[in-house]
């Protein structure tokens, strides 16, 4: 199924999807955290695209399965694969902080819009929750766009390298 796309090999156009999403989805995570008008502005989007990130994680790992059982096995290919099996919990942890902002977000504007003639003593969020907010974003985003860049690295590593040019064993 992950196997191949109009007879090329599927991994190319899911991994630069991954690629690019998962760094999209940090960005926001981090915008939506640290810059409070982006926030209300943003809503439902930065966990929208760390949900799309946390989809594509494993469509990329399924279709590289794919990929090494047709291109064969080195050690370039599994450190670059093993590399990839630590994404998934950095993108999980992506998504909780961007569920904690969106949640946030929605308290934020239920207080204001309670906050009219009498009400106007409605009760704040503390600011630790906003500090807390911005350093779990930051790790979250930092260890998912690290991750990230060492996997593409290793993965380009293992294509241009000279042996990838060799032929798979026979066998297969």
């Amino acid at each position: 199924m992950f196997d191949v796309f109009f007879g090329l090999p599927m991994h190319p156009f899911v991994v630069h999807a991954t690629e690019v999403t998962v760094p999209l989805a940090a960005l926001l995570v981090v915008l939506a955290a640290a810059w409070p008008r982006f926030r209300r502005w943003a809503g439902y989007l930065p966990l929208g695209a760390a949900l799309a990130a946390l989809v594509l994680v494993p469509l990329s790992t399924e279709s590289g399965e794919a990929l090494e059982h047709r291109v064969g096995e080195n050690a370039l290919i599994e450190t670059h694969s093993d590399l990839a099996e630590g994404l998934l919990p950095w993108v999980a942890g992506l998504v909780v902080v961007a569920a904690a902002l969106l949640w946030f977000t929605l308290r934020e504007r239920r207080a204001k819009s309670a906050r009219t003639g009498a009400e106007a003593s409605v009760r704040r969020d503390p600011k630790w929750m906003a500090i807390a907010l911005i350093v779990l974003a930051l790790v979250a985003a930092t260890g998912t766009t690290v991750q990230a860049i060492r996997i593409g690295h290793s993965g380009a590593t293992a294509v241009w390298s000279e042996d990838m040019g060799a032929p798979a064993p026979a066998g297969d």
